[in-house]
């Protein structure tokens, strides 16, 4: 693929873009509790005890109800996922990530939008909704039911 001019601009102002991500309010509050949460001993903790449970979770998920450690795995996976989120670093980083995987489904809105107004694009977020969302494309899945043209 041949590099054109009108390309290593579009490259160079994506990059432009990332930087002021990055340097934005919510850019830096994310970098800021993500250095938080991995200098927080307690919370890598969690998360470790977390992620080994997770591997033996998936595990027992293969046999389901018949594997003989179902139960105890489930509830024990579900207390160390509950604690996890409720420890403060990890509470206030994940705050932090979904504020800013908004402004990027903003920005990956509004970039897509000034290609086509029709254009799909894929969000962080299933439950995300754009200024043109709605049911008016008839792909709402509801059969009509909510007045669209399906």
């Amino acid at each position: 693929m041949l590099a054109t001019m009108e390309r290593v601009d579009i490259l160079q102002r994506a990059d432009e873009l990332a930087q002021f991500v990055l340097q934005s309010e919510i850019g830096e509050q994310y970098l800021q509790t993500l250095y938080k949460m991995r200098e927080d001993r307690l919370a890598q903790k969690k998360i470790k005890q977390f992620a080994s449970m997770k591997e033996l979770f998936e595990e027992v998920q293969r046999f389901g109800k018949y594997h003989p450690d179902y139960k105890r795995v489930n509830l024990e996976i579900r207390q160390l996922k509950r604690d996890m989120d409720l420890h403060p670093t990890i509470a206030e980083f994940k705050m932090a990530e979904t504020g800013l995987q908004s402004l990027l489904d903003e920005i990956s809105m509004r970039v897509g939008h000034a290609v086509s107004p029709t254009i799909k694009v894929p969000a962080g977020s299933p439950f995300f909704e754009s200024a043109s969302s709605g049911c008016s494309s008839g792909s709402c899945g509801t059969g009509g039911g909510c007045g669209c043209s399906a």
